[in-house]
C-alpha cells in the first residue's frame, strides 16, 4: 500500500514546474548576457549570442595598401597580402572590388580589373594583385564574404574596466551599498525588538506608523528630503551631494520594511525563553545580544539581500543625493552614460551590464538559504 505522504499532488507539480519555468526563464537572459559579454565585438554586431559556438559569415572590407617600393614579377607590379588581421582558420568564400558586387568572384578566381589589373583572393585570405602600371591613388579596395570561427576574448572587459571609469564606480556602489545595508539592519534590529518585547505607551500607534509608512511612495518625498539636506549642508558648509547624506536617504527609506519584517519574526520567537532570562536577571540589552540576535539571523539575512540588492540597483537616489560627479558616480550611473555615449557598441555594453550584477549575484546565491528560512519561519510550529 502507498502512503499518501509519497505521493505529489497536482498542485505541488504545477508549483514546481512553475519555479523551474521561472529560474528558465531568468537564467537564459543572464547566461546570453555572459556569452555576449566574451564575443568578438564583430561577431556580436552580426548575429545573437545562441551562434556563439557556430562559424558565422561576415561581410568585410578592406583597402590593399599600395607600398612605397612595389615587387615586381614577370614584368608586372605585384602585391601580396591577407585579408585578415589575424592569420587563423577564418575561410573566404567570395569577395570582389566594387561595392555593388561584392560577391562578384569566388575565392581562388583571378578577377579582370581596369587598366589591365588583376587580382586573386584565395580561401584563406591571401591576395595578389597585379599591374602592367606602377600603383598610385588610394590602393583597392576588396569586398570579401568569410567564414570566421567562434572567437571569445577578455578585452571587452579590459576596455570596460580601464578606459571607461567603471572600476571606479564599482568601487563607488559599494561605498554606498553596503554602510546603506548595515545601517537600517541594525537601527530596526533595536526598534523590532523593542516593538515586539518591551511594553511602553504608544507603541500600538508606532506598529501603525510603520505599517503606514511601507505605503507611502519614495518620489513623494525626495524633494522635501533633498530641501533639508541642501539646509543642512549649507549650515555645516559640507554641502549636500556626500556619501553620509545617500546613507541617510537609504536608510530612512529602508527602516519601515526592516522593522516590519523584524518585528514579525521577532514576535514569533517563543516567549519561555525571553520570560526565562529576565527570570535570570538579564537585562534587555543582554536579551536582545545574546538571544534575540542569533536567533533571529535568517530575519536579518533576508532582508539583508532585499537591502543590498535594491541599493545597488538603485539609479534615482543616487543621482539626486549625490549627482552626476565623476568621482562619484555609482555604476547604474555609469552604465546610463554608456547607453547614450556607446549605445552601438554592443560589446561595451554586455560587459559593463555584466560587471554591475555580479556582485548582486555572489550575494543572493551566498545567503539564500538564510533567505528561505527567514521567508519561512513562523509558518511551520
Amino acid at each position: 500500500m502507498v502512503s499518501s505522504s509519497s505521493t505529489r499532488s497536482p498542485l505541488t507539480i504545477v508549483v514546481h514546474l512553475t519555479v523551474l519555468f521561472l529560474v528558465v526563464i531568468w537564467t537564459i537572459p543572464t547566461a546570453g548576457l555572459f556569452v555576449s559579454s566574451i564575443r568578438d565585438k564583430d561577431q556580436l554586431s552580426v548575429s545573437g549570442w545562441w551562434t556563439a559556438l557556430a562559424t558565422s559569415e561576415q561581410r568585410l572590407v578592406t583597402r590593399i595598401q599600395i607600398p612605397t617600393d612595389p615587387k615586381m614579377e614577370a614584368g608586372n607590379y605585384v602585391i601580396r597580402g591577407n585579408v585578415f588581421d589575424q592569420v587563423g582558420e577564418n575561410k573566404v568564400s567570395t569577395f570582389g572590388y566594387s561595392s555593388l558586387k561584392p560577391q562578384a568572384f569566388e575565392a581562388g578566381k583571378i578577377a579582370q580589373l581596369k587598366k589591365g589589373k588583376t587580382l586573386l583572393v584565395q580561401a584563406n585570405g591571401d591576395y595578389l594583385m597585379t599591374s602592367p602600371l606602377a600603383f598610385k591613388g588610394r590602393g583597392q579596395r576588396v569586398f570579401y564574404t568569410a567564414e570566421i570561427p567562434p572567437r571569445f576574448t577578455l578585452d571587452n572587459y579590459r576596455e570596460v574596466l580601464t578606459s571607461e571609469g567603471l572600476g571606479q564606480s564599482f568601487i563607488n556602489s559599494l561605498t554606498v551599498t553596503i554602510p546603506a545595508t548595515i545601517i537600517p539592519i541594525l537601527m530596526a534590529a533595536f526598534a523590532a525588538y523593542a516593538l515586539a518585547w518591551m511594553k511602553f505607551p504608544g507603541r500600538a500607534i508606532m506598529v501603525a506608523a510603520v505599517v503606514g509608512l511601507l505605503v507611502v511612495p519614495l518620489q513623494m518625498s525626495l524633494i522635501p528630503l533633498l530641501r533639508s539636506y541642501n539646509v543642512i549642508g549649507e549650515f555645516l558648509g559640507t554641502g549636500s551631494k556626500t556619501y553620509v547624506g545617500i546613507w541617510l536617504a537609504h536608510t530612512a527609506f529602508g527602516l519601515p520594511l526592516a522593522i516590519y519584517l523584524l518585528r514579525n519574526y521577532i514576535a514569533g520567537l517563543p516567549r519561555e525563553i525571553i520570560e526565562s532570562a529576565r527570570v535570570d536577571g538579564a537585562s534587555e540589552f543582554d536579551i536582545f545580544r545574546k538571544i534575540v540576535l542569533p536567533l533571529s539571523f535568517p530575519a536579518l539575512a533576508s532582508f539583508s539581500i532585499f537591502q543590498f540588492l535594491w541599493v545597488w540597483n538603485d539609479l534615482l537616489i543616487a543621482m539626486v543625493f549625490l549627482g552626476n560627479n565623476e568621482e562619484q558616480l555609482v555604476l547604474t550611473g555609469r552604465l546610463r552614460e554608456l547607453l547614450g555615449s556607446r549605445g552601438g557598441n554592443w560589446e561595451i555594453l554586455t560587459a559593463s551590464a555584466f560587471i554591475t550584477i555580479l556582485v548582486p549575484l555572489g550575494v543572493f546565491i551566498g545567503l539564500q538559504r538564510f533567505l528561505v528560512r527567514g521567508l519561512l519561519s513562523g509558518s511551520v510550529k
